[in-house]
């Protein structure tokens, strides 16, 4: 028998029912917390029977793994070479600002035990130019690419939450996002990673 032979048959709104369902989803978590989210609460809010529900997500579980899912997705956006780089920034910032309860869910999975590139996929390709970079400026100073690397994703993605929530509460998010963005271009700038203007 052939996969596609056993594989559920869609119709024809699968992905944008998906979608639909995902974004609620996140609307609940934000408006609830993750611990309030169910199937069935998914279903009511968003108006369709809860067989749809199961179609789309075997449980709970697999909700929430969708949820995450899409958090990454909507970070890596940040990894996007085709954006500016201060576009790039502030877009990390601003969402990180936004979704504390989607954060709080991605980063409990970020830092759990387990390989970092089920989390973040662009992994290797940033630790192995993180290396190649400080290899040609600085042959001679051993930069450990990895700890680089988790130090530059950790601030950007827990920093804005730990400012706002344990440093400046009554910042804006206009401020916030300013300042990382220009701490983050000083650091960048400081090690050679953009040029002295960008």
């Amino acid at each position: 028998m052939s996969n596609t032979a056993t594989a559920p048959r869609r119709h024809k709104g699968f992905q944008e029912t998906h979608q639909l369902l995902i974004d609620v989803a996140v609307r609940l978590i934000s408006e609830r917390g993750v611990d309030a989210l169910s199937l069935s609460a998914l279903a009511r809010a968003a108006e369709v029977n809860r067989t749809t529900v199961y179609y789309h997500f075997a449980d709970r579980d697999a909700l929430v793994a969708a949820v995450k899912h899409w958090s990454s997705e909507q970070i890596v956006q940040a990894f996007r070479h085709d954006l500016p780089r201060v576009q790039r920034m502030e877009h990390v910032t601003r969402f990180v600002l936004a979704n504390p309860e989607l954060m709080g869910l991605w980063i409990e999975d970020f830092i759990s035990p387990g390989d970092i590139r089920t989390s973040y996929s662009h992994w290797d390709a940033l630790v192995a130019g993180i290396r190649e970079h400080f290899t040609h400026i600085a042959p001679d100073d051993e930069v450990d690419a990895e700890i680089y690397c988790v130090q530059l994703l950790t601030s950007a993605f827990i920093g804005p939450r730990v400012f706002r929530n344990r440093v400046n509460g009554k910042a804006s998010d206009a401020e916030v996002v300013r300042r990382f963005r220009q701490e983050q271009q000083r650091v960048l700038r400081r090690d050679g990673l953009v040029e002295a203007d960008g």
